[in-house]
């Protein structure tokens, strides 16, 4: 009989400040809310807690969709579940590529049986709106086009609302990636026609990973009921999944992860409580802050600043500087948790957050002060 080893006890993990491209610090009162009595997926007071969650996350992306809810697993999950929902096998999705993320996008259009049209920009560089415009004219007929708002793996912000007029012009629905941009800057689902978007818990909204919030419009749920093929995938079958987060009589679906939706639910009564307008100007604000800083100490950015993330600032490692070094004393010397260059620019840049909770002028202070000694101290 195998048995437990005897020196291994509850872990606690050391404190960190976490300034990388996720996940973020955490605020006390969601690690305060996780900690509450856990109760039953489809207990009365846990059904009504994900009908204020919906309202919530509405808010949040500023629409009106009723399909609105979190996908009980990461924001890969999220991705997936507009993708294999919305793309049937023989299917033409535009895919924008201007990093990591993009990337994937395109390997989900495959695996769902569709054929991407991919449009392609430098990494550091926003999606080009005349690059697309020129896929659908030589594709008139996709159906999708999917673009990334926020690329994690740069840092660099595309024009959502440009690019979703073009899908609308030739008949396309979109679906965008709002992973990092959710909380953080501006997310006008209805405003900008968007018809299908997911994010993640743990980056501007300050909770922990493991949920991804979605939104689907009317469109969308008119495309999803008109698949002439099932959805290739149970448990992220939107027609099974509604039957859990709406309707009067809720039926089982699967097994929430009841804790960490209370976690998520207390991180978005903290955005309506500071107000959007207030976060993307806190998040503006503290990017200025730590900008100033940063070209101080000689480092310059690879996304240019008409086109920069505010929460997520990638800059070129110095001539000479070992990158890894660096990040790891850091991390043992500091407690600070900065992130490596993804793909083509893996070794070439740092990747510093300012997401959420992380967003704050005292871990501003803190990374550049930690950062000078580093590198020129």
């Amino acid at each position: 009989m195998l048995v437990a080893k005897p020196e291994i006890s509850s872990f606690q993990p050391p404190i960190r400040t976490l300034m990388g491209p996720g996940p973020s610090d955490v605020h006390p009162r969601v690690l305060s809310a996780l900690a509450r009595p856990t109760i039953g997926h489809l207990d009365p007071a846990f059904v009504g807690m994900m009908d204020e969650l919906k309202g919530l996350l509405r808010y949040a992306f500023q629409t009106g969709n009723e399909l609105t809810f979190a996908v009980s697993a990461p924001g890969s999950v999220g991705m997936e579940t507009c993708f294999v929902n919305l793309v049937s096998p023989g299917d033409k999705v535009v895919v924008c590529i201007n990093g990591v993320f993009g990337q994937r996008m395109a390997e989900n259009v495959r695996r769902c049986g569709g054929t991407p049209v991919i449009v392609e920009d430098r990494w550091g560089d926003p999606v080009d709106p005349a690059k697309v415009e020129e896929a659908f004219k030589a594709h008139p007929d996709a159906v999708i086009l999917a673009f990334v708002h926020a690329e994690t793996s740069t840092g660099a912000l595309s024009d959502a609302a440009s690019l979703a007029a073009i899908a609308r012009r030739f008949g396309a629905l979109t679906i965008m990636d709002c992973v990092t941009s959710l909380g953080g800057v501006p997310v006008l689902l209805d405003e900008w026609g968007i018809d299908a978007a997911y994010s993640g818990s743990q980056k501007c909204l300050s909770c922990t990973p493991g949920l991804s919030p979605v939104s689907f419009s009317v469109a969308a749920v008119e495309r999803i009921k008109a698949r002439k093929v099932p959805c290739p995938s149970w448990f992220q079958d939107l027609g099974l999944v509604l039957g859990y987060w709406s309707g009067a009589k809720r039926t089982y679906h699967h097994t929430a992860p009841v804790n960490p939706l209370y976690g998520l639910h207390e991180s978005l009564v903290m955005l309506a409580e500071e107000g959007l307008e207030n976060a993307w100007q806190r998040h503006r604000d503290n990017h200025l802050r730590l900008r100033s800083g940063l070209e101080a100490l000689g480092l310059s950015f690879v996304v240019r600043e008409n086109a920069r993330l505010p929460q997520l600032n990638t800059v070129w490692v110095p001539d000479g500087v070992d990158e890894a070094a660096v990040r790891t004393r850091l991390l043992q010397e500091f407690g600070i948790e900065i992130g490596a260059g993804l793909g083509a620019l893996a070794g070439r840049v740092w990747r510093i957050g300012l997401m959420g909770h992380s967003s704050r002028q005292a871990n501003i202070t803190l990374c550049l002060a930690a950062l000078e000694s580093l590198l020129h101290g």
